[in-house]
């Protein structure tokens, strides 16, 4: 997905113009509102302050030169709020003393109000109540991105989602807005479901509710893109309730079918689909399996059925390739699935049945739960 069109862009030329910003106002709980520019800082708010862009580009002359007119550009959405220049670098093979000394420089920079202002303009914080129909489980499926947006595979995902709910009898909420992630809203639900949610989009008021709505009970159901960033500035979500971070996704080619290998455990998630699953999709890597870090692996890749090899060659292969695992957090369940950047995978009728199941565990309504950070039985 997002791997494939930062590389293409990589082609490109940038020249990108100083983009006039509408000012939101700049709240307390924005995150990074003051802190240091450096090369870990979103590329988005690098090319919002002339100042650094023109650093970089005296300091490294050719790291901005090959990045190209990027969709969105500062204004997200856009793949520039899940960059950094750290990953251009990476692409780039810039060597460490060059990206130390640009880093130094950058460090330097004062952090203006004007800068605040357009850092938090990414976020949002209307707390509008959510009103849910009736049924159970309660569900919010949460769509707000700041980072790459896939439509197609957003809309697909929301039509399967508002399927199975309709078909089961379960109350479906859709919100875009990081505003609806307050206590008073999430004790409404049993599960979130974040749609290929890209970027950082919660505010630090909002993050502290949402971790502590699932440290207490609650369910998170993530799909593909909710873990398929480059950067993560929100530490805990990434190592803490997804437990991996994204690396690249073959680009040779890009979608290829797969071998799915199921190890359904005790939680029930995927034993009702039939062995020798194989599907058409982008496989995402990861930097070290989840199971290290005590996931509960549902499905793996089969590596010898598919070529794990992305840009330039660059071996993804993992050994042991979870694609879809559940972890507990407190006494919070969380499932994540890396399938679904193709439309088509979302009306897969094996997928759908790992999907729906998956939610009812999320849900607090599957043959396990979570307590102190551990899957047991009811």
């Amino acid at each position: 997905m997002r791997y494939a069109i930062v590389a293409g862009l990589l082609a490109l030329a940038l020249a990108m113009p100083w983009t006039s910003v509408q000012a939101a106002a700049a709240t307390p709980h924005c995150p990074l509102r003051t802190a240091r520019y450096s090369i870990d800082s979103p590329l988005m708010d690098i090319l919002l302050k002339p100042e650094a862009k023109a650093a970089v580009a005296r300091e490294l002359p050719g790291l901005l030169a090959g990045v190209g007119s990027i969709p969105g550009g500062t204004q997200a959405p856009s793949l520039t709020a899940i960059m950094s220049l750290r990953t251009v670098a990476a692409f780039k093979s810039v060597s460490a003393p060059d990206l130390l000394r640009v880093d130094r420089v950058l460090r330097k920079l004062p952090v203006t109000s004007f800068d605040q202002q357009a850092r938090c303009a990414r976020y949002d914080e209307d707390p509008s109540p959510l009103k849910l129909p009736s049924g159970r489980p309660r569900l919010l499926l949460f769509e707000k991105m700041t980072g790459f947006r896939d439509g197609p595979s957003v809309a697909a995902a929301r039509t399967a989602f508002q399927a199975m709910a309709a078909r089961r009898g379960w109350a479906l909420v859709v919100s875009d807005k990081g505003g609806a992630i307050t206590p008073a809203n999430l004790k409404q639900f049993d599960a979130v479901i974040w749609n290929n949610v890209s970027g950082d989009v919660l505010t630090l008021r909002q993050r502290r509710a949402f971790a502590d709505y699932v440290k207490s009970g609650g369910g998170y159901v993530g799909v593909h893109g909710s873990a398929g960033d480059y950067i993560y500035p929100w530490r805990w979500y990434a190592d803490t309730l997804i437990g991996a971070r994204f690396i690249g996704h073959p680009m040779g080619p890009q979608f290829q079918d797969a071998r799915i290998m199921l190890e359904p455990g005790k939680s029930g998630i995927g034993g009702d689909i039939a062995p020798g699953w194989v599907m058409k999709d982008e496989w995402y890597s990861f930097r070290a399996s989840p199971r290290r870090n005590g996931a509960r692996v549902i499905a793996a890749l089969d590596e010898e059925s598919y070529s794990p090899r992305g840009i330039g060659n660059l071996n993804l292969r993992m050994g042991d390739h979870p694609i879809a695992w559940t972890r507990c957090v407190g006494a919070g369940r969380s499932f994540y699935s890396a399938i679904g950047h193709r439309p088509e995978t979302y009306s897969d009728p094996s997928y759908a049945k790992l999907l729906e199941s998956a939610i009812l565990w999320a849900a607090g309504k599957g043959a396990t739960r979570c307590r102190n950070g551990r899957e047991v039985g009811w």
